[in-house]
């Protein structure tokens, strides 16, 4: 009680112990004695406790009078027993092999994970402090993982950071220039939080991955901006006039990469489905960092530039280019005047890129496995187990998995396999193990071992499953009946084994189990005068017994009842038959009036949509991916000729992975879209911005790449990465084409413009290339907690940050003049058509030629 009245807790469960309850166990040889039956005998107890309408003492329900069919009237305890005790256990707990009693505390929406886990922590010990008697001990909890994957993402957002600082002064040489763009990033990453809060996000696992990946990015306007500034410097002019005139020629440029990153952005956060849920942090989080990033670039830096740069003294008043900087003018020259051999080669590696993401050549994902240090093993036992059963399988388990040095602790849930519902023959164990850092092999491994130890266990099944309680391979079957389901997913799982990317396969469908079935004849009991209503009550009293309304116990505790009718349900069939009901002239027994026989049944019925369903559940084998294990089912005989009326559906994992593909498509089309718009309205040319789209897809090439390198498969956070990369590469062709654009409009001829621009504008290019790869090293080497996520998004954005940048200061010029040579021709053609009126004779010159006549007949006519 005291739990679930703190804020943010929107449930509280127990699991184990047992119940106090009040048990009235009818006795059947004094019912009979008396000529009474049970179902009259219950009539009589619920009327006297309505009667009584206040809640009932103890005593006062033992002594309710329960009058008899002969006359006269008897105490309720003199026909039953009334005892208080306790309830036929029907779960059980243990941690470590002992009995214990756990409480399971799950928050309410929109509440935080770690400020609840700690309100619940100050809880437990104030109720801890004023019972020494019990002990109490953190099991299990998800906090740990949030917590850790909170303090792994600031730990890789400052190694990221420091970094890229390092890159900025590695390239500039001067301690105040690499303070001045390194102030840009407080000033960006802080006032994003307020934006996130005033929207309603949380600091979570999307949240924080959009924080740490955007550090380099967020840099890249101070640097483009004071290394323009130094570069002006260096020229000879002062700190003021080099901030001021350096500033006003780079404006455009970084306000056209910033804009292009939120406008790829902004449309992803609005993808629907489960893996839009995953966009929208991401996509807000990081438009807001860089349009704060923007100001601080337009604002802060030039300004801080213009009061704290002191000129060196090797400034002579002209501009000094490295010498690769000048080599790579030369290549530009190259490039642009074999623009249709450049962009030839351009396009077959743009086709290539396109071919490797919509190709298989990849593996498919929705999530890397992550490692949060803790498993869920489920079990089940054979139908018909009792929970006496499961109890000694459950501990035979736990002490197997305590002898692994890597298990910290096994805790098990026994009898349910999921909250509210108990079911003798099942168990669930949470296992902790140490920490990432301290074992050899991951939690996926541990897994498999695990269920290979387990396997040789007979009678028993088990598997793994997620916090959500779902296995990594489902396929759901739905059918008209379930013995052709049943055999088909027999058959099925039977030829799965031929696949090597899966392990453990089992089938949702168990064997069939005893029961008793009770058809009523009506006719026998309108006949006898056995009401239908006394039937079914009788019934339910000799099994499952019937509760009460609460009754209060000596010592002032309000207790629940259950009524039962002794010596019924454990007999079988045949002590059924024996029970008595009320009949016209004397009770008359079940047998005379229903058949019972003892048969077999399935032990559970499952529906999807309404129809018959059987599900075929497998685990990933080390390394795979769910992409190929879809592809490997699918292309299994049994699946492409399947019986008739058997279907076929997807796992909510398979088809959130297609959802993803999907959404992620729209995204990157409106995208381009938007990028495309906005450069246009900045360059104010319709061309232009191709030149720099055409970037966009040599990085896709560039990230696959690395995937394949490195063996991880095309997921979600990689998706996400990919999106990144599709704001953050226009960067490049954006700078080469803005000053290529100056110096044109200078006068200064189009090749030598451009190759211009290759030399002044290499240096910032690869600085900021450089300094954002910097920044996602320490995301890329995935330590700490989460880092699985953050791993491979980063390893994407990598490969396609250094295939981008050297292929777009190559193909981006060739690409440029092959546009303005198209702006040229188009315009040239316009002109054309806008003089062709003034090239044609005047109409009233040529009727003037037409009618008159030659004065002499030498005279030529006009």
């Amino acid at each position: 009680g005291g739990l679930k009245a703190l804020p943010g807790v929107s449930s509280v469960e127990r699991i184990g112990g047992v119940r106090r309850e009040i048990s009235v166990t009818l006795d059947p040889a004094a019912l009979a004695m008396h000529g009474l039956t049970a179902a009259e005998a219950d009539a009589q107890i619920k009327a006297a406790q309505k009667e009584a309408g206040a809640q009932q003492t103890l005593a006062e329900l033992a002594a309710t009078p329960i009058h008899l069919p002969r006359g006269g009237s008897l105490r309720l305890d003199a026909l039953a027993h009334v005892t208080d005790t306790t309830a036929t256990p029907r779960t059980f707990a243990r941690l470590n092999g002992d009995p214990i009693v756990a409480f399971g505390v799950l928050r309410a929406k929109g509440a935080s994970d770690v400020t609840v886990a700690d309100k619940v922590e100050k809880f437990v010990q104030k109720v801890a402090a004023a019972h020494p008697e019990v002990a109490f001990k953190l099991i299990d909890t998800s906090v740990r993982y949030t917590q850790g994957n909170y303090d792994a993402a600031l730990h890789t957002l400052f190694e990221g950071a420091a970094l890229a600082v390092v890159v900025v002064f590695l390239f500039l040489r001067d301690l105040r220039a690499t303070l001045i763009a390194a102030i840009a990033l407080p000033l960006s990453i802080v006032p994003a939080f307020f934006v996130m809060k005033m929207l309603g996000f949380s600091l979570n696992l999307i949240s924080l991955l959009a924080i740490t990946l955007a550090t380099g990015i967020l840099v890249d306007d101070a640097i483009v901006e004071i290394e323009n500034i130094v570069r002006h410097m260096r020229m000879g002019k002062s700190a003021m006039q080099a901030a001021i005139d350096a500033a006003d020629e780079i404006g455009l440029a970084v306000i056209a990469i910033s804009l292009t990153i939120v406008a790829v952005f902004a449309p992803v956060s609005f993808i629907g489905s489960i893996a839009g849920q995953y966009f929208k942090q991401f996509g807000l989080t990081i438009a807001a960092e860089v349009i704060f990033s923007l100001l601080a670039a337009r604002f802060v830096t030039p300004m801080l530039a213009a009061h704290f740069l002191k000129p060196r003294a090797d400034n002579q008043g002209a501009e000094k280019t490295p010498a690769w900087a000048q080599r790579y003018g030369k290549v530009v020259t190259w490039s642009v005047e074999h623009r249709f051999t450049t962009l030839a080669i351009g396009l077959v590696l743009f086709g290539l890129s396109i071919f490797s993401i919509t190709s298989n050549l990849v593996s498919r994902d929705f999530q890397p496995v992550q490692d949060s240090g803790r498993s869920h093993l489920a079990i089940a036992l054979a139908p018909g187990a009792a929970l006496k059963d499961t109890q000694a399988m459950a501990d035979e388990i736990a002490a197997r998995l305590r002898k692994r040095p890597e298990v910290t602790s096994v805790f098990i849930d026994g009898g349910r396999i999921s909250p509210g519902t108990p079911e003798l023959r099942k168990a669930q164990f949470i296992v902790n193990y140490v920490p990432k850092t301290e074992r050899k092999h991951s939690v996926a491994q541990l897994q498999e071992s695990i269920t290979k130890d387990l396997a040789t266990i007979s009678g028993l099944r088990a598997w793994f499953v997620d916090d959500y309680g779902a296995r990594p391979v489902a396929r759901i079957f739905t059918g008209p009946d379930g013995a052709t389901l049943a055999k088909f997913a027999t058959e099925l799982a039977g030829d799965m084994k031929s696949i090597k990317l899966v392990s453990n396969i089992l089938i949702s469908s168990e064997a069939d189990r005893k029961e008793f079935h009770i058809a009523p004849r009506d006719a026998d009991a309108d006949k006898r005068g056995v009401p239908h209503d006394a039937l079914t009550r009788t019934i339910t009293l000799a099994t499952i017994g019937d509760s009460l309304p609460h009754v209060t116990a000596p010592d002032g505790r309000s207790l629940p009842v259950r009524l039962t009718l002794g010596g019924g349900g454990a007999g079988g069939p045949e002590a059924l038959a024996q029970l008595q009901l009320p009949g016209k002239n004397s009770p008359v027994p079940l047998g005379a009036v229903a058949d019972l026989e003892s048969l077999k049944g399935p032990a559970t019925l499952t529906r999807f949509d309404g129809a018959h369903s059987v599900t075929v559940e497998a685990d990933l084998a080390d390394g795979a991916a769910l992409g190929d294990v879809e592809k490997a089912m699918d292309a299994l005989p049994l699946m492409k000729h399947m019986p008739p009326g058997v279907e076929s559906r997807k796992s909510t994992m398979a088809e959130s992975m297609a959802e993803l593909s999907s959404g992620f498509a729209e995204a990157m089309r409106n995208g381009l879209i938007l990028v495309y718009i906005v450069l246009v309205l900045l360059f104010a040319r319709v061309l232009q911005p191709i030149t720099i789209l055409f970037s966009l897809p040599l990085s896709i090439g560039g990230a696959i790449l690395a995937l394949l390198i490195t063996g991880r498969p095309l997921s979600l956070p990689v998706i996400i990465g990919i999106l990144m990369l599709m704001g953050i590469v226009t960067k490049n062709a954006i700078m080469l084409v803005d000053f290529a654009n100056r110096a044109m409009a200078r006068g200064v001829p189009r090749t030598a413009a451009i190759a211009e621009a290759g030399t002044k504008r290499a240096r910032p290019i690869v600085m900021t290339t450089i300094a954002m790869i910097a920044g996602m090293v320490p995301s890329a080497l995935g330590l700490g907690a989460g880092g699985e996520f953050r791993s491979p998004m980063a390893i994407a954005v990598i490969g396609g940050l250094i295939a981008s940048t050297f292929l777009s200061l190559l193909f981006v010029p060739a690409v440029f003049a092959v546009t303005d040579d198209m702006r040229r021709a188009g315009l040239a053609g316009i002109r054309a058509l806008v003089a062709l009126p003034r090239r044609l004779p005047k109409l009233h010159e040529l009727r003037f030629a037409f009618t008159r006549k030659p004065s002499s007949a030498n005279e030529p006519a006009e």
